[in-house]
């Protein structure tokens, strides 16, 4: 048996594992081993009756808890088993709060710290009062916005919004012991930034990498009308719609599914932690990148998004301000709805990872003349024999990583770096892709198809940087 989240082993006692027994309380619980070493080989342990007695008093006197400890013995050794239950309170050391991790033991700080004592209380940060705020720090506006669309979506009755501000806000569950929850100024100030300044949404146009930004948008606004605001203005000026014309009406088609990429933008606005860095938006020509500061529920990994699972938002009043507005769903299907959306616009799933303490949402922008071939359900054979066996997978490794070099390639793929320089000629030729700049400090480009105009084939791209 080897040790894990739930199991440490111990050759000899020492007070300092006191400790280690507070980071099994505050976590799921667990057992500490006493005469066993750290391969798990039983080495016994002396003194056992006396330690039976003094070890559940220093427990009790440093940890205030209650533990099970019993002698267990093998091979004519004993050594003491230490059963320790998950706490409903947070149980601190010396004034030190730890919380077992993997098979390690950590010691929680600052943010970490916050929130890990909020949990315990059963609240989030967003329930918190925000004590400088006052009612006039609200703008009516935004709270009129909410409640057109909360009624719209039959998620609040018709005359919710007869009641004066104040009785508003605490029917919306807005107002804690007479003062403005963090939520209510996120949600609905009029300078929100005046208390959290990374409440802020920022969009940049990136070129040849990322020291190349053109140029960049920052969106200072309360969080309720926010996605708005930033669809807005990447459809004005990031992104392109493509126009045709049924019969004479003009017809705009977003290049990306709007109502999924809105979905991602909800997403980072109501799981972000507002203590951190604002959210961030970089548009290159064949991805967007889209981050925001947050972690995964305990107990959570980017796998278990895209299985069923239980809808637990890391700001609870703020997701279900957003669920009465009818912007996100209540039952955790927020990434599904993202998937299903590129999935029906015949576009390549976004990828999510848990990074830079955050989460990093990745939009392939479908740009490139053979993306269509590698997408709509075309024989794969037939593109090989066209471009090369390795096409599509250099291709994939190209949009996510456009600087990266034929030897990164070469080890991602697990071929030698020849075969590699075979298929990139090949592409180049046939003109898909070009080297920009030099080897090592150069990127790839995927050549784009020149779109026909409206009057050969009924439809153009506009707003294309």
């Amino acid at each position: 048996m080897q040790e894990s989240q739930n199991i440490e082993y111990k050759e000899i006692w020492k007070d300092e594992y006191l400790k280690w027994i507070a980071g099994f309380a505050n976590a799921s619980g667990g057992k500490l081993y006493l005469g066993i070493n750290d391969s798990g080989k039983i080495v016994g342990i002396k003194n056992t009756k006396k330690l039976l007695e003094d070890i559940p008093n220093k427990i009790v006197s440093a940890l205030g808890i209650i533990t099970e400890i019993k002698i267990q013995k093998k091979d004519n050794l004993n050594y003491l088993e230490i059963a320790i239950s998950p706490s409903s309170v947070p149980i601190s050391y010396k004034g030190a709060y730890y919380l077992r991790s993997g098979s390690t033991i950590q010691e929680l700080k600052s943010t970490a710290l916050h929130s890990f004592l909020l949990k315990r209380l059963g609240k989030t940060w967003d329930d918190l009062p925000c004590d400088a705020a006052t009612i006039e720090d609200i703008d009516v506006k935004a709270v009129e916005y909410f409640f057109k669309k909360a009624i719209k979506s039959n998620r609040v009755s018709k005359d919710a919004n007869a009641n004066d501000l104040t009785t508003i806000l605490i029917n919306l569950n807005l107002l804690t012991e007479g003062k403005l929850k963090n939520a209510a100024v996120l949600l609905f100030g009029k300078q929100p930034t005046r208390f959290f300044p990374g409440a802020i949404f920022k969009i940049g146009r990136f070129v040849s990498g990322d020291d190349d930004l053109r140029f960049q948008d920052v969106i200072e606004s309360n969080i309720i009308e926010m996605a708005d605001k930033v669809l807005e203005i990447l459809r004005n000026k990031y992104l392109i719609s493509f126009i045709h014309y049924e019969g004479l009406q003009r017809i705009e088609k977003f290049e990306l599914p709007e109502e999924a990429l809105r979905e991602a933008i909800f997403n980072a606005i109501v799981h972000k932690d507002y203590t951190g860095a604002p959210i961030q938006l970089s548009v290159y020509q064949n991805r967007l990148l889209l981050w925001n500061e947050g972690r995964l529920p305990d107990g959570f990994t980017v796998k278990t998004l895209f299985e069923k699972h239980p809808s637990r938002p890391y700001n609870k009043t703020i997701a279900d301000i957003f669920f009465k507005a009818g912007f996100i769903e209540a039952w955790g299907r927020g990434i599904s709805k993202i998937m299903i959306g590129f999935k029906q616009a015949g576009l390549p799933l976004p990828d999510f990872a848990s990074t830079m303490g955050g989460i990093l949402v990745t939009i392939i922008r479908k740009d490139n003349v053979l993306s269509e071939e590698l997408n709509d359900g075309r024989n794969t054979e037939e593109i090989w024999k066209k471009y090369g066996r390795n096409t599509e997978e250099i291709l994939k490794i190209i949009v996510k990583n456009p600087e990266c070099t034929t030897q990164i390639m070469a080890e991602q793929m697990n071929v030698s770096i020849s075969t590699i320089e075979k298929n990139i000629a090949k592409l180049k030729k046939e003109g898909i892709i070009e080297r920009v700049g030099s080897t090592k400090r150069g990127y790839w480009k995927i050549k784009t198809q020149n779109p026909p105009t409206a009057s050969t084939s009924g439809w153009q791209a506009s707003n294309q940087l």
